[in-house]
């Protein structure tokens, strides 16, 4: 019999976390090994599956040590951004897969990336649901396939506690249709607009954020041409469809070479 895949959370008791945690035993191939809380928490020491609603596992919440990953054969983090490049760098240097979930990552993270994926596989992804992936794709072939004269704007809303704005999948969102255009983001991104701002400038791609209330997850995706509009847009009610979405992906991962990896080459869906 095949051995239990001992998995690290890193973050087991934010939003995410405590969905992974609930989702875990539908996993057999998974087994929690260990589960990381900021030092701060008042959770530490905590048995994790219980403070998530469960029957006790034994594996009680630490603070996150590199030790914690001796043994490991997965790590997923949704914790902080604050937090993720403290991960990478264990990971790598454990030969652990690691699947970040984590948003609002820095750009200076981007070198670390490519360094870590020579030694582990790293699955970077900004969204683990499998609707968001496969828009991420329709975006892209959107944008190739209309003219230029098609604005893009991106609309997305998130809950009042979301630290990042835009969100990590609006700005996955805007990168795939500059990329179905053949351009960077970064040349095309209209993250604000106030006051005289004068006519829209071609090819730009315009981020609207909302924040509020409870929401869990919106996007739509607009393609304002003129005598018509074309909007692509998805909807998350219940935020266990992200945690089972890592779950599958990390068991995919644990078995891959190192190398860089995106939900778009997980294809068991």
């Amino acid at each position: 019999m095949t051995q239990p895949i001992r998995t690290v959370l890193f973050g087991a008791t934010g939003r995410m976390g405590i969905h992974i945690l609930r989702l875990l035993p539908e996993f057999p191939e998974l087994r929690l090994h260990a589960a990381t809380a900021s030092g701060h928490s008042e959770l530490l020491g905590r048995d994790a599956a219980e403070q998530a609603g469960l029957p006790a596992n034994g594996v009680r919440i630490a603070p996150f040590a590199p030790s914690l990953l001796e043994g490991a054969g997965l790590a997923i983090d949704f914790s902080t951004a604050a937090a993720s490049g403290a991960h990478l760098s264990a990971c790598a240097a454990a030969r652990v897969p690691l699947l970040l979930g984590t948003t609002g990552l820095p750009p200076v993270l981007e070198p670390e990336f490519v360094q870590a994926a020579t030694h582990i596989p790293l699955l970077v992804a900004p969204n683990t649901s499998p609707g968001v992936n496969l828009l991420l794709e329709l975006v892209r072939r959107a944008a190739g396939a209309l003219p230029e004269a098609y604005d893009i704007e991106i609309v997305e809303a998130h809950h009042r506690r979301k630290a990042d704005a835009p969100s990590g999948t609006a700005l996955a969102l805007g990168a795939a249709a500059a990329e179905g255009r053949g351009r960077s983001l970064e040349s095309s991104a209209v993250y604000a607009r106030q006051g005289v701002t004068g006519p829209r400038t071609s090819g730009q791609i315009g981020f609207a954020t909302v924040r509020g209330g409870d929401v869990v997850g919106e996007h739509e995706i607009h393609f304002l041409g003129d005598g018509e509009r074309l909007m692509l847009r998805h909807s998350v009610s219940d935020r266990s469809v992200f945690a089972r979405g890592a779950l599958l992906a990390g068991r995919w991962l644990a078995g891959q070479r190192p190398g860089r990896y995106r939900m778009s080459d997980f294809s068991a869906y």
